[in-house]
């Protein structure tokens, strides 16, 4: 195909420069990430229990350690206490296995990721939650990178970082060790990597415009879709809910292909699409996602005896082109869906998805009331809590934030209101499906950055541009007032969010709201 120098008009329309700030561009997300680690990593090690579902992932991964596979582990004769909890709390890690195949009803991909933290640093709670803490903390450094490249503002990018550097939900799920924030870290790290991908096919597009071109030029190999394709899988490997995300960011980064042709002029940008793009879309996304999640379960397939139905298809009768590995893999998966699907047994924290952006009824993950003289406790009564909770100055923000980029998308088009939308859309909206089943508020973390990143919008266009300089100093103190209110509102909640032994008193100072006990 000829090349053709790109047209300056052509070039304006689809390369957007990024900030020239020097060390500062990843100066500021890295300070922030540290910050953000240091609380993370703060006491990660408390309490020395197993916190809500960590009594599943940690016991799991330390079962794929041994065996490639999970494998179920000695129950007590007292249904109120589990004897491998009591065992492996107290370094005892004999006869904790019972020789029988576990079944589960998550991929193993998470659960391998806690399994590096237990494998460098031993089977106890700061072992489970280590990789869990690694990638909350990349989370917030790569929040800030999107947030810099998405606004073209290392400010504001910063600002979406540190938000959720101060979110209690995001804070609480990194220091614990369940699927979620795992998902939430493919997840974000596959925006990114589409987000990357956006610019650099833009340049591609321009250094090879072509006039009154009918479908454009094809744009090759595109890397960071590749990245993004594998992060999705791992996403799928942690928690199904991923296969949501890989659904609309496919859509959406097609979406970022058509207007991209419409903007180097090309006069069937939609069918320029579909024949250039879509194709390599579905390849690099989906196809590549499927191939890591299949490949998550090498331990499964090559672990005989010890895995869960690893045999189901052989010892049937009958003959069929697919492999039985495949057809017992297949028929694993379709009665965990039906777990997932029929799951309406009744929990004190369950809650309806209406209720999670308001912080209706967030789970408290671990309670303990001593009395004084015990565990630290210098009063009559005393409260250590663990409540998954995000900080109310940052969520209810977001019920503000959001309908504002709802509009900036709808009316102006804006496409980085409606990337930040999809964002929450993909892993938000599902749940409505799902009015009947058993589902848990922390389920949001897998959107919480795009709430900071839709936060960090709306006080971008209260900032203002650099030429309105009158407005622009209320503008920043506006924000900056609001940053020092979510810090602050964070910092009362952390004794409720850390399992900090504090008065009885004021811990139901903390809990604003009756649905929040």
């Amino acid at each position: 195909m000829l090349m053709t120098r790109a047209n300056p008009a052509v070039r304006d329309r689809l390369v957007r420069r990024m900030p020239d700030d020097g060390l500062w561009g990843w100066g500021g997300p890295l300070l922030v990430a540290l910050f953000a680690g240091i609380m993370r990593f703060w006491h990660l090690g408390t309490p020395k229990a197993f916190i809500f579902d960590e009594t599943y992932y940690a016991k799991d991964a330390y079962a794929l350690l041994k065996f490639g596979v999970e494998q179920d582990f000695v129950k007590g004769a007292d249904k109120a206490k589990d004897l491998a909890n009591e065992r492996i709390l107290a370094g005892d890690f004999h006869d904790l296995f019972t020789g029988s195949p576990s079944y589960v009803v998550h991929p193993p991909g998470g659960k391998w990721v806690i399994a590096l933290g237990e494998w460098m640093f031993g089977v106890n709670p700061f072992g489970w939650r280590f990789m869990v803490a690694v990638a909350g903390t990349l989370t917030v450094l790569m929040t800030a990178r999107i947030g810099r490249r998405l606004f073209r503002s290392t400010l504001l990018g910063c600002i979406a970082g540190l938000l959720l550097s101060v979110d209690g939900l995001h804070f609480v799920m990194s220091r614990a060790a369940l699927l979620d924030t795992l998902l939430m870290f493919w997840v974000l790290a596959a925006f990114g990597a589409l987000l990357i991908d956006r610019d650099k096919s833009r340049r591609l597009l321009a250094e090879r415009w072509e006039p009154l071109s009918r479908l454009g030029p094809s744009l090759g190999l595109r890397p960071w879709r590749l990245v993004a394709g594998v992060c999705l899988g791992m996403a799928c490997a942690t928690k199904w809910s991923g296969l949501w995300f890989v659904v609309v960011f496919g859509v959406m980064t097609v979406l970022w292909d058509v207007g991209a042709r419409k903007a180097a002029g090309v006069r069937r940008p939609w069918l320029g699409a579909l024949v250039r793009d879509v194709g390599p879309a579905f390849a690099s996304l989906v196809v590549v996602a499927f191939a890591v999640y299949l490949a998550s379960w090498t331990g499964w397939f090559l672990g005989g005896d010890h895995a869960y139905n690893r045999y189901w298809a052989r010892d049937r009768s009958g003959s069929s082109l697919v492999p039985d590995a495949l057809l017992s893999l297949l028929h694993y998966h379709q009665q965990a869906f039906s777990f997932h699907t029929h799951l309406e047994s009744y929990h004190p924290y369950r809650s309806n998805p209406w209720g999670w952006l308001v912080l209706a009824r967030p789970v408290s993950y671990y309670y303990q009331g001593p009395k004084m003289g015990e565990n630290g406790c210098d009063v009559a009564a005393c409260s250590q809590a663990i409540t998954a909770l995000g900080t109310p100055a940052i969520w209810w923000a977001a019920c503000l934030a959001l309908p504002v980029l709802l509009f900036l998308w709808a009316a102006r088009r804006d496409w980085r209101a409606g990337a930040i939308l999809a964002g929450v859309a993909a892993g938000y909206l599902p749940w409505f499906f799902f009015q009947q089943r058993t589902v848990f508020s922390f389920y949001s973390v897998a959107f919480v950055p795009f709430l900071a990143l839709a936060i960090a919008m709306v006080l971008g266009l209260l900032i203002g541009p650099r030429e309105a300089w009158q407005r622009r100093q209320w503008g920043v103190a506006a924000a900056g007032s609001y940053l020092l209110l979510a810090v602050a509102n964070f910092l009362w909640l952390l004794p409720v969010l850390s399992a900090q032994v504090i008065p009885y008193a004021d811990w139901a100072r903390r809990m604003w709201w009756k649905s929040w006990i």
